[in-house]
């Protein structure tokens, strides 16, 4: 025989509250974390650029002017910035309609500067419009799970966007060499889609050995060596000890999250059997 139901759905309640609380403490975790890996994105991206310019390419960076590494130096801070504005986007809907118009006033500033040097932004930043806000007093684990899961994807894509758009701006400006192919410069899937070989090198660049074919004449096809900027969150996690310790805080909270879920599903289970029982005791009478 089945508990009684009103006990059971006290049971729930209970629930409910405790999963509210990680709710709240899981938004208090991830606005620490994204606001930590905002300002380290921005620090790894700009010496994942140094390692690129001054070891990667340092004859073509010494081709550039004073002016031109400048104006190449500023629109890679720029680009950081922007992204560390994206990854806040996703907490709370005001927070991304205040980050929208500071996205139009820092794309406005970029667009003031040398076109050959800078690229369009545009492909940076990742459409909100029909974005899935998480409420403070959210008391569904299964609803909180994917809130989590789309966070930790966002955040992913940010990175492999912010990548491509550097290389795109270090191509422009002439450090990269203009023949690379575009899937090249898409970073992250880089490494599998030309089928390179990944060598060892400095943390969030891909350097790799393809092969480049010469439409014309497939004779001058050949090996050819090339560093490109990938920045990975793991390798960001690892240089950075105030954001490593954000991500444990994330990943205790998450335990407690899972053992909730497991808790809140068996109670629903038992209430359902519950409420079964009694709906055949009701309907139920003798010949």
């Amino acid at each position: 025989m089945a508990r009684a139901i009103e006990r059971i759905e006290q049971d729930i309640a209970a629930l409910q509250e405790a999963i509210r609380a990680i709710a709240i403490e899981l938004q208090s975790a991830y606005a620490s974390y994204l606001n930590t890996l905002g300002i380290a994105v921005r620090k790894q991206l700009i010496l994942a650029s140094y390692h690129l310019c001054t070891q990667g390419y340092p004859e073509n960076f010494l081709h550039l002017s004073l002016n031109q590494r400048q104006q190449l130096q500023q629109a890679i801070r720029k680009l950081g910035e922007l992204a560390a504005e994206q990854l806040l986007i996703y907490l709370t809907s005001e927070e991304s309609g205040e980050d929208e118009v500071d996205e139009g006033d820092e794309e406005d500033e970029m667009d003031e500067m040398d076109e050959e040097v800078t690229p369009s932004s545009s492909s940076l930043f990742l459409d909100t419009s029909n974005s899935q806000y998480l409420t403070a007093n959210t008391s569904d684990p299964i609803e909180l799970a994917k809130w989590q899961q789309k966070l930790e994807e966002v955040a992913q894509d940010i990175l492999k966007k912010l990548s491509h758009d550097a290389n795109l701006l270090l191509q422009k400006a002439g450090v990269l060499p203009k023949k690379l192919p575009e899937p090249i410069l898409a970073a992250a899937a880089a490494a599998s889609e030309a089928s390179a070989e990944v060598m060892p090198g400095p943390p969030n660049l891909l350097n790799l050995v393809i092969e480049i074919e010469n439409e014309q004449q497939s004779e001058d096809s050949g090996l050819t060596q090339i560093m490109a900027i990938n920045l990975r969150l793991g390798e960001i996690e690892f240089a950075d000890v105030t954001l490593s310790s954000d991500r444990k805080r994330i990943r205790s909270i998450l335990v407690q999250l899972n053992k909730l879920g497991r808790e809140y599903k068996k109670r629903y289970k038992e209430k359902a059997i519950a409420e079964a029982e009694a709906a055949w005791r009701a309907s139920w009478f003798e010949d």
